[in-house]
């Protein structure tokens, strides 16, 4: 309430604490796209080999890790909306997702972007962006992968803890 003086005579409300999620500081997308980018560069750089021509076979071949990777991608954003979760890594996660696709790898969309990567350099006849496939997973790994771990493990405890002792990281139940 305003005394006479117009002045509030108590102190403003403290702003309310936002939730965070995973430190996660850079876009995990982008860590894919680098690495093909770099393929393409070492590409025009060192040529490397490679064991099918550009055109319809490559792109036939190139079509099977394309779809999958649609596939990954899809299936857990289908997730993400169904549980009105963001799939920034850095915003909340409200809950624990572990259905669907969920069921078979704990990171559905980078191993997506993976399948992605092999496709793009399978279309460009190029190996480099095919080798560069490891360290971008390393790379996602590091960035974001360890820090989405923790921060799901202490906000989801042993709901976390059990499955992801049932789910691989990449692909893969455990057995019990």
């Amino acid at each position: 309430m305003a005394n006479s003086m117009g002045r509030a005579d108590e102190r403003p409300a403290e702003p309310e604490q936002k939730e965070k999620g995973a430190a996660v500081r850079f876009p995990p997308p982008l860590v894919y796209l680098l690495s093909i980018l770099l393929g393409v560069g070492l590409q025009k750089m060192m040529p490397l080999p490679f064991p099918i021509d550009r055109g319809p076979l490559a792109f036939a071949v190139a079509a099977l890790p394309f779809v999958l990777g649609v596939y990954f991608l899809a299936a857990s954003l289908g997730w993400f909306l169904r549980t009105g979760q963001n799939p920034e890594p850095w915003k909340p996660s409200p809950e624990l997702i572990a259905e669907g696709i969920y069921r078979w790898t704990r990171n559905p969309m980078y191993l997506g972007m993976a399948w992605i990567q092999l496709s793009v350099g399978i279309v460009l006849g190029n190996a480099w962006v095919i080798l560069g496939i490891p360290l971008s997973m390393i790379g996602v790994f590091i960035i974001a992968i360890r820090p989405e771990e923790t921060y799901l493990e202490s906000k989801f405890g042993e709901d976390y803890r059990r499955y992801k002792s049932s789910v691989n990281r990449w692909l893969g139940r455990r057995s019990s």
